[in-house]
C-alpha cells in the first residue's frame, strides 16, 4: 500500500510526541511492506526541489517555508501558495492509495479541497483537540481556564485569539471582533474532518470531546497507542527497587516546562514536604517559555527539587529506571501523553491530575494516584502520603497493566486503512 503522512512539522528539526509519532509508524509501516512518504514544512527559508529525503526507507518531503511566526502558522490555515503548490506536486508525485493527516496546523486548508475532490481516501490520528480550538488544548489564553470549544457566536475564540497576540488586557473587547477570522476557520477545517474515511482516537476521552464540539463520531474508532519495552530495563528498575532507601521518595517530570503543564502547582506542593524526604527531577527545555522557567525556579524553595534540562531520548529509560514516580499536574485536557506509557513500561506510578487521558487512563489507588487538578494541598498531601508509606509504591507498581506494543498500535492502523478503503 502506497501511504502519504501529512504532518505540520517533523523530527529532528521539531521533536515532540506528533512528530516522534509520526516517524515511528511511517517506519514500522515500511518494514511492514508498505511504501511509505512524509509531507511537512520545514520552518527555514528555501527552495522545494520536488524531491524527497530517504530516512530508513521513508521518503521525506520537507518544504522550506521561512521561520514562521505564531501569527504566520494561524494564517497559512487560509491560504499558503507555496505549500499548496508542494503538496499538489507531492500528491502527484506520490499517487498515495491513502493519505493520513497527522496534524494540519500551518497548512492550508484549501490544499487539502484536492483530496476531496479527486476522491483519495484519506483518515485523521487525532493528537489533540486542533480541529475544534485554534489553541489545540481548550485552554484559554486570556483566563486560563478551560474550554468547552468555541460558542455560538465564536466571542470566546475571539478573546483567545486576541490574547494570543498579546493584548490580553483588551480581550473582552477587541473578541467579538475577531471571532469572525475564527469562525472562517471553523468552516475551513470541518469539510475536511467529515470528508475523512475514518478518524482513530486514542481513548474515549478524546472521542467524547469531540462530540461534545459537535464533531461526527459514527467515522471514530478507538486506537489506543502503543509501546514496547526496550532490552535491559527491567534489570535497571530491578536495581533500583532493591537499593531504595526507605522512608524518601524519588519523584520525576518529564515534559514541556509550559504554564499549562502545571508545574508551578508541582512545585508549590513540594515545598510543603519535608527536606530530606523527597527529591524531584525535572527534565524539559527551559528555553521555550523563559519567563515561566524563570518564575518556577524562583518559586521552587525545596532543597530536592533539580531542573536537569532538556532529557535526550537515548537517556530516557535510564531516567526512568532511577525514580519511584512521575508526576504529571496537567492543567489542560492531555490527549494521549506518551509520559504515561513511558512511565508504566519503566514500572513507574503516575501522580496525575484528575483531568483529560490521565484522569481517564490512570486507575487511582491501582496503577496511580490522582488529585484535584490545580489543589496544591491535595497534591502536597498525595505526595507526603506515598513519601510515608513506601509499601505503596510497590502495591501500585503491581497494578500496572500489561501495555499494548507499537506492532499491535500499527496493525490496527492497517486495518482502519483497508475499511476506509473497501468499506
Amino acid at each position: 500500500m502506497r501511504v502519504l503522512h501529512i504532518v505540520h512539522q517533523y523530527v529532528p528539526d521539531h521533536v515532540a510526541g506528533t512528530e516522534l509519532y509520526t516517524q515511528s509508524v511511517a517506519r514500522r509501516q515500511t518494514r511492514r511492506g508498505h511504501e511509505v512518504a512524509v509531507f511537512t514544512p520545514l520552518n527555514r527559508a528555501g527552495h522545494f526541489s520536488g524531491e524527497p529525503e530517504e530516512e530508513e526507507g521513508v521518503r521525506v518531503y520537507r518544504v522550506p517555508v521561512g521561520d514562521r511566526s505564531a501569527t504566520a502558522i494561524f494564517r497559512s490555515t487560509f491560504g499558503h501558495d507555496e505549500l499548496s503548490a508542494a503538496l499538489a506536486t507531492v500528491l502527484q508525485r506520490e499517487t498515495p492509495d491513502i493519505v493520513h493527516l497527522q496534524h494540519l496546523m500551518g497548512i492550508p486548508a484549501g490544499a487539502l479541497t484536492h483530496l476531496i475532490e479527486s476522491a483519495i481516501p484519506y483518515v485523521i490520528s487525532l493528537h489533540d483537540y486542533w480541529y475544534g480550538c485554534a489553541n489545540g488544548q481548550l485552554l484559554t489564553n486570556d483566563s486560563h481556564m478551560l474550554c468547552a470549544g468555541p460558542d455560538a457566536r465564536f466571542h470566546n475564540c475571539g478573546r483567545c485569539a486576541v490574547a494570543r497576540a498579546g493584548w490580553a488586557g483588551g480581550a473582552g473587547l477587541l473578541g467579538p471582533l475577531a471571532a469572525p477570522i475564527l469562525r472562517r476557520r471553523d468552516e475551513a477545517l470541518r469539510p475536511i474532518f467529515n470528508g475523512a474515511r475514518r478518524i482513530m482516537a486514542p481513548n474515549e476521552f478524546v472521542r467524547q470531546v469531540h462530540a461534545e464540539m459537535g464533531f461526527p463520531t459514527d467515522r471514530m474508532i478507538i486506537n489506543p497507542l502503543g509501546l514496547d519495552r526496550p532490552p535491559g530495563l527491567d534489570e535497571q528498575v530491578s536495581a533500583h527497587t532493591s537499593t531504595r532507601v526507605s522512608g524518601t521518595l524519588k519523584l520525576g517530570y518529564v515534559g514541556s516546562i509550559s504554564r499549562q503543564k502545571g508545574l508551578h502547582v508541582l512545585i508549590e506542593a513540594m515545598n510543603r514536604l519535608p527536606a530530606e524526604s523527597v527529591t524531584l527531577d525535572i527534565y524539559g527545555d527551559l528555553a521555550v517559555f523563559p519567563a515561566y522557567a524563570v518564575e518556577l525556579r524562583a518559586l521552587a524553595r525545596h532543597p530536592g527539587i533539580h531542573f536537569n534540562g532538556l532529557l535526550a531520548r537515548e537517556r530516557l529509560w535510564a531516567v526512568l529506571g532511577n525514580l519511584d514516580a512521575l508526576v504529571m499536574p496537567t492543567l489542560w485536557y492531555e490527549a494521549s501523553p506518551a509520559t504515561i506509557r513511558e512511565a508504566f513500561v519503566a514500572g513507574l506510578p503516575v501522580i496525575a491530575s484528575d483531568l483529560g487521558a490521565p484522569g481517564s487512563v490512570i486507575r487511582h489507588e491501582v496503577d496511580g494516584l490522582l488529585f484535584p487538578a490545580g489543589d496544591v494541598a491535595a497534591l502536597g498531601a498525595t505526595l507526603a502520603r506515598l513519601a510515608a508509606d513506601p509499601a505503596r509504591l510497590d502495591t501500585l507498581r503491581a497494578g500496572i497493566p500489561p501495555l499494548r506494543t507499537e506492532a499491535e498500535h500499527i496493525g490496527q492502523i492497517d486495518e482502519v486503512y483497508r475499511q476506509a478503503l473497501y468499506s
